[in-house]
């Protein structure tokens, strides 16, 4: 499995602002909703979700960079013998004492201790997972339920809430680490990180949406249907209308949000012989000066 610093594009010593800041980009680019049939993107997307889980991770991160563990997360054998391998090497006495108090009666001791504290009521809560779940535009503002697979192998289902923000957190109770013994486990903390829409955007909880019209509709007027973020509607452009015209569709936005839909007017890419012969004669009741004040 590749480095994950590789496939974050940044440094072994970036800060976790950095790697969230990379992640975030890379994940916006490559999201399955973004690249619609390219299988590639979404192997892509999978792989940096898996290196941001563990550099978002201070503990994870700090076990990989010692080499405890691989890019997967997957335990690495340590390549060093411990002191119980000296002792037992050939030419080296056992650790002990001329009391008679050696390593098993340490460790004996250890694991009684351990125990006791447990049966005296030390409960250390596990603790908490760190995880990044990128969703779509319109199920952050609808609101849906998405499975987030973890690098364990484990699944969570998690419920977006309807408006949820970019880069907000959700809390999910005791599905973070397992905590020793008995004690109960910490929690998952997950980062919901926003793809960006084709042709949607936000502010705030209004919905904004650039509509391209041509000449001819914004001159006459024209009903139109438009998307909104919870299914298309009509929308009734008025004559007259130009580039930058701004409608309001009433409770369409997220909430108690609206919707506003700003007109770009397209000129045609091909020639209209008509229209180009009718504007060569045509003489302006009301003349517009579209560049008044821009004179240096």
């Amino acid at each position: 499995m590749k480095n994950p610093y590789e496939l974050l594009g940044v440094d072994p010593g970036a800060t976790a602002d950095m790697i969230r800041a990379a992640y975030r980009r890379l994940a916006k680019r490559h999201h399955p909703d973004v690249n619609p049939g390219k299988p590639e993107a979404a192997e892509t997307f999978k792989a940096i979700a898996s290196a941001y889980a563990l550099l978002s991770d201070p503990d994870k991160r700090a076990r990989f960079d010692r080499g405890e563990i691989d890019a997967a997360g997957v335990e690495v054998p340590p390549q060093r013998p411990f002191y119980r391998d000296f002792s037992d090497a050939p030419g080296h006495a056992r650790y002990g004492t001329d009391a008679g108090f050696g390593e098993d009666d340490l460790e004996g001791l250890l694991g009684a201790a351990f125990r006791g504290r447990q049966r005296g009521g030390f409960r250390a809560r596990g603790a908490d997972a760190h995880y990044t779940l990128t969703v779509s535009f319109l199920d952050a503002a609808n609101g849906a339920v998405r499975r987030l697979s973890l690098p364990d192998g484990r699944t969570l289902d998690v419920t977006i809430p309807a408006g949820h923000k970019d880069g907000q957190i959700l809390r999910l109770r005791g599905q973070g680490m397992p905590g020793p013994g008995t004690a109960p486990p910490g929690d998952a903390l997950i980062e919901i990180v926003v793809a960006p829409h084709p042709f949607f955007r936000r502010d705030g909880d209004d919905v904004v949406l650039d509509l391209p019209v041509t000449l001819q509709e914004a001159t006459l007027g024209v009903s139109v249907e438009v998307p909104t973020i919870r299914g298309p509607l009509n929308l009734k452009i008025p004559a007259h209308s130009h580039t930058g015209s701004r409608l309001r569709l009433k409770g369409r936005g997220i909430g108690q949000g609206h919707q506003y839909v700003v007109l770009q007017v397209v000129l045609p890419q091909e020639p209209e012989p008509q229209l180009e012969e009718f504007l060569r004669g045509w003489i302006p009741e009301h003349p517009l000066d579209p560049r008044k004040g821009m004179a240096s």
